[in-house]
């Protein structure tokens, strides 16, 4: 194409030359208008040029910097000028109804309408005033309209979060009610529980005087009593004398007597010279010519069912056990888990082995014991009666019956062939911890909370002995096998070894610096062996009352200790999960690891080569 001052000379449409190119339409314009106008020709912008004595860095640099600044200006007044003209235009009927119908989704409306406004557009029937613009009014009610909806949602969400509130008020004033009539309950029952403890305080003071006279005419008593039996023995001593001297009369031998009598008497029959020494000879003799039985018979008890205690010149059968040696595993510290039993959901307290039978009985914080079957698990019994978690439990050297102790401050006394408890022992003021059976089978010891331990007669079910000296818990007992020496482990640091005879104590071995928890002896008796809350582990040497050995496995509680039969291997049931084996020949220490829970107690099976141990995680776990 050309303007209206180009006139084409030639036009070709379609033309195809001969170097290949196509045109659409070609044109030629002549250099000549033929309006006959002179135009001028405008020579280009020196401003943009720069001279030739000015050509430097310093000059390029500036010229360039300000063509760019005004370039920005020119820019930034274009679009100044672009907004300024940018406006809004108002919406058409036609598009404001189809917008309306679309958004109510009345599709169908909408083209019913489209066909009938376009048909009417055909036939021109419509007007410019028709087809105009919106009213602005319009527009701002369908804003207002949007608004208040939006509005109406607002509103009706404040109604819930008021609703919500107010319930949550109401909810919170009720809990405060309550929270405040439970204040004033617990202050009124707190009041009224000071007033009775001062009211007891005042009834205990008043006992406090009776109480002081009472006990001064108990020691009165006492001396008393010394006293009086001080005199009578004066008296039997005069008696006796009077009837020796008759004999000596008698027989005419009075200077032989005295003359052969190297009897020095107490300084009261002194002065009746060779007669009462005589007769201190003939009751001396009289004394070592009457047989066993007779001294028996004058320390007869008062109950005609109480049982006698056996002689001590009995021997251990087992001693011969001494003679074996543990294995190689057990002293290596090499079992491993060969079984694992759940056989209580708390905490297994105690372990006892039937003496000849494969069958364990197991105590727990269930207030039960339970009788197993090993290695297979099986349930046998269940014993139930106790009314606090069980502490300890003991077979009977026969087998048929079981001692159990429990935080009840009971012991009980089971029958397993009329499969129930024939004998509960009350008598502890505080929790019983342990027990143990003597070799014949009549006596069974306990030991207490209330640092007491008690000996109690099957026979004649009663206690015949209560033995005092440890000056807090006493947290273990045992016999030492066919004797009647007992060993006590007491949270006052000591251990005790008494004679249940007369109740006395023979011992005290000092040397640890934490509470006793356990001790036990060999199976020969002449070495002790015991743990205490801190985990040390001692030997104690019986007949020189020092000890042989101390290892600390600690810092976890040592809970029980045992001796393996050959007395080279002791396993102590450890706090920290773990069963823990002291070879003695080497001072080595190994642990046996899988308890999820504190080991309270262990025991060797009757080959001993198996351990078995119960925890606090409610199993019993073999090692071999």
């Amino acid at each position: 194409m050309a303007t209206a001052r180009e006139q084409p000379t030639q036009t070709t449409m379609a033309m195809e030359l001969e170097d290949g190119a196509y045109y659409l339409q070609q044109v030629t314009i002549t250099e000549e208008p033929e309006d006959g106008y002179q135009y001028e020709e405008i020579p280009p912008d020196d401003d943009m040029s720069i001279s030739e004595g000015d050509e430097n860095l310093e000059n390029i640099v500036k010229t360039i910097e300000q063509q760019n600044e005004d370039l920005k200006t020119s820019t930034q007044e274009c679009s100044l000028i672009s907004e300024q003209q940018v406006s809004q235009r108002p919406e058409v009927v036609d598009d404001f109804v189809r917008n309306f119908l679309i958004k109510m989704g009345m599709m169908k409306t909408l083209d019913c309408f489209q066909t009938e406004w376009y048909e009417m557009l055909q036939r021109g029937s419509l007007k410019w005033q028709d087809v105009g613009f919106v009213p602005d009014v319009y527009t701002h009610n369908q804003l207002l309209e949007n608004e208040l909806k939006n509005l109406k949602k607002d509103l009706e969400n404040c109604r819930k979060a008021a609703n919500t509130a107010s319930e949550t008020l109401v909810k919170l004033r009720k809990e405060r009610d309550f929270h405040r009539l439970h204040h004033k309950r617990v202050a009124q029952e707190k009041n009224r529980l000071i007033n009775d403890i001062k009211r007891l305080k005042k009834h205990y003071a008043m006992f406090e005087p009776t109480l002081r006279k009472i006990t001064e005419k108990y020691n009165t008593a006492l001396k008393h009593k010394m006293l009086t039996s001080l005199e009578k023995d004066r008296a039997l001593m005069q008696v006796s004398s009077l009837q020796a001297t008759l004999r000596s009369m008698e027989n005419g031998c009075d200077a032989s007597v005295a003359a052969n009598s190297g009897y020095k008497g107490h300084r009261e029959c002194k002065k009746d010279g060779p007669s009462q020494r005589a007769l201190a000879e003939a009751r001396q003799q009289s004394y070592l010519s009457d047989s066993p039985t007779d001294s028996r018979k004058h320390l007869l008890s008062k109950h005609p069912k109480d049982s006698d205690f056996p002689i001590d010149t009995r021997v251990n059968p087992y001693l011969a056990q001494m003679k074996g040696t543990p294995s190689n595993l057990l002293r290596s510290g090499g079992c491993k888990m060969t079984k694992t039993l759940k056989v209580h959901e708390l905490a297994v307290s105690c372990l006892a082995l039937h003496p000849r039978k494969q069958i364990l009985i197991t105590g727990s914080d269930e207030r039960l014991w339970k009788m197993w079957s090993i290695p297979n698990g099986d349930i046998i019994m269940t014993g139930e009666g106790h009314s606090d978690w069980l502490s300890g439990c003991c077979f009977h050297h026969s087998g048929n019956m079981l001692a159990t102790t429990s935080g009840d401050k009971t012991m009980k006394i089971w029958d397993f062939a009329k499969a129930e408890c024939v004998l509960t022992f009350t008598g502890h003021l505080h929790a019983v911890w342990g027990c143990s059976w003597h070799t014949c089978g009549d006596f069974v010891a306990s030991c207490s909370m209330d640092n007491t331990i008690r000996i109690w007669d099957i026979n004649s079910e009663r206690c015949r002995q209560i033995l005092r000296g440890h000056v807090d818990s006493v947290n273990s007992v045992e016999f030492l096998p066919f004797s009647n020496t007992l060993l006590t482990s007491a949270a006052d640091k000591t251990l005790s070894l008494w004679d249940a005879r007369t109740g006395l104590c023979a011992q005290t071995f000092f040397g640890h610096q934490n509470s006793c928890n356990d001790a036990t002896f060999n199976l020969k008796g002449d070495t002790i062996v015991s743990c205490d809350s801190y985990g040390i582990l001692k030997l104690w040497d019986v007949r020189k009352v020092a000890i042989m050995l101390s290892i600390d496995a600690g810092p976890h509680p040592g809970n029980q200790v045992v001796f393996h039969p050959s007395g080279q291997l002791v396993i102590m049931a450890s706090n920290d999960g773990t069963v823990k084996i002291l070879d003695l020949p080497t001072a080595q220490l190994h642990r046996l690891v899988g308890h999820e829970d504190a080991v309270q107690c262990a025991l060797f099976d009757h080959k001993a080569e198996c351990v078995v141990s119960g925890g606090s995680d409610g199993t019993v776990r073999l090692w071999t």
